[in-house]
């Protein structure tokens, strides 16, 4: 799976968050870590998303882009992550 971090500037309302998750979800990615605060005029807000997927990240980069309040989305690659399991005897 790779691996991507995504930048989400949008003004802040209480359910933007949780379109923004909604969308990440429903396009077939992981969330692997999140953070969420308030810039600092106190009406928009900043979210990064680490997110995996077998999926190419311009899905979710054009779908986070037609959310209505979200005013910019950024994303950077990673590196791909090695599933490894682990037997225990």
């Amino acid at each position: 799976m790779m691996q991507h971090q995504v930048a989400v500037q949008a003004r802040f309302n209480p359910e933007t968050l949780e379109r923004v998750l909604r969308v990440v979800r429903h396009r077939g990615f992981q969330i692997c870590s999140l953070n969420m605060e308030t810039a600092t005029d106190a009406q928009n807000i900043n979210i990064e998303l680490t997110v995996a997927s077998q999926r190419p990240v311009e899905l979710l980069f054009s779908q986070l882009s037609k959310l209505v309040d979200v005013a910019r989305v950024d994303i950077q690659q990673r590196a791909a992550t090695s599933q490894t399991q682990q037997i225990r005897a």
